[in-house]
């Protein structure tokens, strides 16, 4: 199965997006710990390497995420292909319930997946979303509302939660 991998410019950075046939695998900022082994994650999940190339997968993500990016989309459709286990696929599915502009609490995902006691198994699955932003692991917050782990690093999580505020529409 042929993996395509390409970077994407975005006001908050350079990502890296990766791809099969059948839908995004892998968007996560460059220069981000962890990057790496997602990738390898991935690669090994697929059965081959990512290679440098382009993807209609790949062009409609970089398309909606200029979109989003504008203030101008508040859904994805680009197809996903999401790597996980069971668990953390349950966790991702929740992440992709949560509504544009608003939070959730880790507790409140742990609910809405029947697994109320999971409040940190689903913190972690949520550390390991291959798919930032897309699977929007920024819209969740600490049950105090304080704002905690992002991979991209909690400067990139207030501007995504700011450009979603009501007010941060088209923010970029």
């Amino acid at each position: 199965m042929a993996l395509l991998a390409r970077q994407l410019s975005t006001p908050l950075g350079e990502m890296l997006a990766a791809a099969s046939p059948q839908g995004l695998c892998l968007l996560e900022f460059v220069g981000q710990g962890g990057v790496q082994r997602e990738l390898a994650q991935v690669e090994a999940a697929r059965g081959g390497p990512v290679q440098p190339g382009d993807s209609a997968v790949l062009a409609q993500a970089a398309q909606e995420l200029a979109e989003y990016f504008a203030g101008q989309r508040q859904r994805f459709g680009v197809p996903l292909d999401l790597v996980g286990t069971p668990f953390q696929l349950s966790a991702w599915q929740a992440l992709l319930a949560i509504p544009y502009g608003q939070t959730r609490s880790y507790a409140e995902q742990a609910r809405a997946i029947a697994r109320p006691s999971a409040t940190r198994a689903v913190a972690a699955a949520n550390g390991q979303n291959k798919v930032s932003i897309i699977v929007p692991c920024h819209r969740v917050i600490g049950s105090d509302g304080s704002l905690t782990g992002f991979g991209g690093g909690l400067p990139r999580k207030r501007a995504l939660l700011a450009l979603e505020s009501p007010q941060g529409r088209g923010l970029f």
